[in-house]
């Protein structure tokens, strides 16, 4: 492939002219990107109703039409300028050899907490704005191995939190840009809803992927901690850090995680998924998958600080219900569970701030010429985000020495426990519960100036559990709330379990079909 110039994203060019500037093939126009598969995509190249070229502008005219003018999502940051030109290269070999790999011009959204060997990796802060590493994470090199396409860098929570950073402003949700997407990985969830590219890789430390694809009606899976390489990606938690698939089906998330599944010596501890990983997670996906599956549903908030008579609790509530009764209909066995301290995860988990700072400073340091090499003199620099720098600030000078990490790390264990060994009394496959017991929060007016906006941010929350085991769990559309708000539905599993956990979204997915595109952004000239 051609190499990419990287620029922040600029598209002032209107619908129309950018199809009369780049010329857009004409079969091409017919083709209808949005909701649009894997195996729809590469159909259509066999059959030769589409280019990849064709395909790529497609996506690219979405960006321009909706990203930064329409609804204003602002889930890109910076759009690959090098796109077409790459696109056309995949034209080229696909003519002589056929389809490149499994994900021939799949166009991906990144987020940009992951590296791009020539594109600008800023971490959602103005401090790294155009700072290019010069290499790429090993997610990345496996994605464009097997043909894939990097159209653009998403918007994420500055330093991977929340939903707004200093770099890009605040990402809006494509159902309500009124409201959060979730975050840290909200561009990357809103970009893929509002179809602005095919399929996306997120990061979740303690829910950022499962978090904004639920609140924009997408697949979202949170690996098993070791499964997928976090070389080229900066740390939060390194003991909870994880990459994965953000797509708008589970046999798109499944396509996804075969690529960037697998042991990685840069990092070891991928070496524990060795033997583990199969021939294909896209095997055994089955409208039949959930019939005599034992599942456990949980009801019991983790949050303390949702409100169960609230109207939100009880919209989100009543869709969490349907979708358990439908689990029933498609043959599963439900039972209710209580597990042992399950009121305490949020607080287990927001024990560990012992982590990040030895962590991030040893990541920068090896990052070539980073601007900056250490967490304290990114936050002395005075330009972080308000919210985002009072909530780093508490993680200075602290080790994982410091006895305060034993006491966290005992703490998840109890909880680890606690999990397992509910799974076993009751002889589970997987837990099942709502990712979010409350539908997102209105964008608070101050939330980019103010270290304490009243939004509500992450209302509901039940995204801690998989972080703290270690266990893979899968987030799945379960409809809308009266509102027209996406909920969704969690199922997670033991170690090493995804292909379980996708056979069983994928039953859900097929009986169901929640999944439905944003009002924001709809069909272009339609």
């Amino acid at each position: 492939m051609s190499a990419r110039i990287s620029v922040g994203i600029s598209f002032p060019l209107s619908f129309a002219l950018a199809f009369a500037t780049i010329g857009l093939p004409l079969r091409a126009q017919s083709f209808a990107v949005e909701e649009v598969t894997i195996a729809e995509v590469h159909a259509a190249f066999q059959s030769g109703d589409l280019t990849c070229e064709g395909l790529v502008q497609s996506y690219l005219a979405r960006i321009d039409a909706y990203d930064k003018q329409g609804p204003r999502l602002n889930a890109i940051a910076i759009v690959n300028p090098e796109a077409l030109p790459e696109a056309r290269g995949l034209d080229d070999a696909f003519a002589t050899g056929g389809l490149t790999g499994p994900l021939h011009c799949i166009p991906v959204l990144l987020k940009d907490q992951v590296e791009t060997r020539d594109m600008p990796t800023t971490f959602g802060s103005a401090l790294f704005a155009g700072y290019v590493s010069g290499r790429d994470a090993t997610t990345v090199t496996r994605m464009e191995d097997a043909g894939a396409l990097i159209i653009a860098k998403t918007n994420m929570g500055e330093f991977a939190s929340r939903y707004v950073g200093s770099g890009f402003g605040i990402i809006r949700n494509a159902y309500d840009p009124l409201r959060n997407p979730s975050g840290s990985s909200g561009g990357t969830g809103s970009g893929v809803a509002a179809n602005f590219g095919m399929i996306g890789i997120g990061e979740d430390t303690g829910g950022s992927i499962r978090g904004p694809a639920a609140v924009v009606s997408l697949v979202g899976l949170r690996p098993t901690l070791p499964l997928v390489s976090r070389f080229g990606m900066m740390p939060a938690n390194p003991t909870t850090d994880t990459m994965g698939p953000m797509t708008r089906t589970v046999m798109d998330a499944a396509i996804l995680l075969d690529v960037i599944a697998g042991y990685d010596p840069n990092d070891p501890v991928t070496a524990y998924s060795v033997g583990e990983v199969p021939d294909s997670y896209t095997d055994g996906l089955a409208a039949d998958a959930l019939a005599g599956a034992r599942l456990g549903i949980i009801r019991d908030p983790m949050d303390q600080s949702v409100d169960p008579a609230s109207e939100g609790f009880q919209q989100v509530r009543a869709r969490i219900q349907a979708a358990i009764g439908a689990l029933s209909e498609l043959g599963a066995e439900v039972m209710d569970v209580a597990v042992p301290g399950i009121e305490g995860v949020a607080a287990v988990f927001a024990l560990n701030s012992y982590e990040t700072e030895e962590a991030t400073d040893t990541y920068l340091a090896d990052l070539p010429d980073a601007p900056y090499q250490t967490l304290a003199s990114i936050l002395l620099s005075g330009r972080v985000n308000p919210w985002r720098a009072r909530a780093m600030a508490d993680l200075l000078g602290k080790t994982t020495r410091d006895p305060g990490y034993l006491e966290y790390l005992l703490a998840r264990e109890r909880v680890r426990q606690d999990v397992i060994a509910t799974m076993a009394e009751h002889d589970l496959d997987a837990l099942v519960y709502a990712t979010f017991d409350h539908p997102p929060d209105l964008i608070a007016e101050d939330v980019e100036t103010n270290p304490a906006p009243a939004d509500r941010y992450a209302l509901g929350d039940n995204r801690s559990l998989s972080p703290l085991t270690g266990f893979p769990a899968l987030t799945v559309p379960a409809g809308f709330t009266a509102d027209g708000l996406p909920v969704g539905l969690e199922f997670l599993g033991r170690p090493f379990t995804e292909a379980m956990l996708l056979r069983f979204g994928y039953a859900f997915e097929q009986a169901t079909h929640h999944r439905r595109p944003p009002p924001s952004a709809p069909p272009l000239g339609g």
